[in-house]
């Protein structure tokens, strides 16, 4: 397959970035998600890439679902034991993306992730659909598989025999913090002369603000 795709092209002019007045990136984020969540075109507004280093030392980004927002980190769910969950305890510095293309607007998010208590992921899949529980406690996530029909029909088994059952917490499977120390803002504009801000976090806990060239 040979495709030009170098006619393609899209102007940005939807909104700007303010630069007076920035002074924490949570506030900003905050400001910008809001009006993303209330962005119909937008399916998946907590829709989030979170890259890691895996064994083989190359970066690997996978698509998660940012849960919770702290004044200090963003929460996401996964199998301790799948690939993600290996790479994370070897290298436990990540990135998070948010790309909205109707909104012209990227979020780049460096931190260090870290499990949350067991007790917070208890309270969390309790609340999640039954059908959730049973694919969380069934699945062997990132391993090879005899077929998907196999696991599909492995489920179905299970739900017929535990149907109204409490499902209890998979000890492989819970909830991850990344706590940030960087944050990138970008906003498209037209004649690509886009607007990014960095945030980064100062060993004085303050928040350093640069303006880079698009």
């Amino acid at each position: 397959m040979k495709e030009d795709l170098s006619n393609f092209r899209k102007v940005y002019k939807k909104s700007q970035i303010n630069f007076n007045g920035l002074k924490d990136p949570f506030v900003l984020f905050e400001q910008w998600f809001k009006i993303a969540k209330n962005d119909k075109l937008i399916e998946e507004v907590n829709a989030m890439v979170l890259s890691t280093i895996g064994n083989d030392e190359f970066p690997k980004g996978r698509v998660v679902l940012l849960k919770k927002i702290y004044l200090n980190g963003f929460v996401f769910f996964s199998n301790y034991n799948s690939e993600k969950g290996i790479s994370i305890n070897k290298n436990n510095k990540v990135s998070l993306l948010f790309f909205w293309p109707s909104q012209e607007r990227q979020i780049i998010i460096k931190g260090i992730v870290s499990k949350t208590s067991s007790s917070f992921s208890d309270e969390y899949f309790s609340k999640r659909p039954f059908k959730s529980q049973v694919s969380a406690f069934l699945s062997n996530q990132s391993e090879i598989i005899d077929s998907y029909s196999k696991l599909k029909k492995d489920m179905d088994i299970f739900l017929k025999e535990n149907k109204n059952k409490k499902i209890k917490r998979p000890k492989n499977w819970g909830g991850y913090i990344v706590k940030p120390f960087e944050f990138e803002f970008w906003q498209g504009r037209p004649d690509r002369l886009h607007q990014r801000v960095l945030f980064s976090l100062l060993k004085s806990k303050k928040w350093k603000i640069n303006i880079l060239s698009p």
